[in-house]
């Protein structure tokens, strides 16, 4: 009888103890946020809350074509709510080779941890680096430890300049059928993301797929239904060497392959390329390689 009631008991605890999980974390105010980075931000669909800051002040050349932000120049920050007062974040800082060790040593003191340091292209001009950051934290101390450190960069926080209205030049209705997924035309560069099929964890939390998760596919057209690609493919490790071979075998070069986090599970790596050709002929050879992923089935 004293067994029973003691099973009881543990219940009875066990339950206001789930009721208690399961409310409702208190809204965190992004305007704080926005305030501590200079730049305002969107809530994505998944929960995270994003805020893009592209360097339209740089012009970097790539095999002769001059990069537009949105193609491979577009740093990021993006938060996570993890608890009433705290969130998670992840981010891409696109740096100048000068500007990797002021930022990092800002950063580091405002107690951001640097992921990962690297290429995404090959042969540009002037040489570009990303750096991959992570910090959990209260969000407006976390966006201004960022802003800290982007200020000893030119990265502008202003609102982007609209991009000119016209034909993108691609058929990217039909790029995107040939894809199996359809993306959206940002600043002339036309985006597709397809995300992964399976749950990323990073510390134990779920992360969501805006949070840099999709594999990223870019299109700039370049004349005469040509058009540079570049962006990151998302992978885990037996599927990387098959991809590489499904890319290289349609004319796409490698240009990087490294981790971007430090406690993910599973494990990704995140494939970057290159290829300036025919848009439709690009469409299918990137399509023969997501063909060799673990990817979410388009809705």
């Amino acid at each position: 009888m004293g067994q029973r009631i003691s099973v009881l008991a543990a219940l009875l605890l066990i339950v206001p103890a789930r009721q208690q999980a399961q409310q409702p974390l208190a809204p965190v105010d992004w305007k704080q946020v926005d305030a501590g980075l200079g730049k305002s931000g969107a809530l994505q669909p998944d929960g995270a809350y994003k805020v893009g800051m592209p360097r339209s002040d740089l012009h970097v050349t790539v095999g002769g074509v001059a990069v537009k932000p949105p193609l491979a120049l577009g740093s990021w920050v993006a938060f996570k709510q993890v608890s009433d007062t705290e969130t998670m974040l992840m981010g891409d800082l696109v740096l100048l080779e000068s500007e990797v060790g002021p930022v990092l040593g800002k950063l580091q003191e405002g107690g951001i941890e640097q992921t990962a340091l690297h290429n995404h292209v090959l042969h540009e001009s002037p040489r570009v680096m990303y750096m991959h950051i992570g910090g959990h934290g209260a969000p407006a101390r976390l966006a201004a430890a960022i802003h800290a450190a982007l200020a000893l960069t030119t990265t502008p926080f202003g609102a982007p300049g609209a991009a000119p209205a016209g034909s993108l030049g691609i058929d990217s209705a039909q790029i995107g059928q040939i894809l199996g997924y359809h993306g959206k035309v940002n600043g002339g560069v036309y985006q597709v993301g397809v995300p992964r099929a399976e749950k990323i964890t990073a510390d134990g939390i779920d992360v969501p797929t805006s949070m840099g998760l999709a594999t990223a596919i870019n299109f700039q057209p370049t004349g005469g239904g040509k058009t540079a690609i570049t962006g990151d493919f998302v992978l885990i490790g037996n599927e990387v060497n098959p991809v590489i071979r499904a890319l290289r075998d349609n004319g796409i070069a490698i240009t990087a392959l490294h981790s971007h986090m430090l406690t993910d599970s599973p494990h990704l790596f995140f494939m970057h390329y290159w290829a300036n050709d025919d848009a439709l002929k690009l469409a299918h050879g990137l399509r023969a390689a997501l063909d060799k992923m673990n990817i979410k089935k388009a809705g």
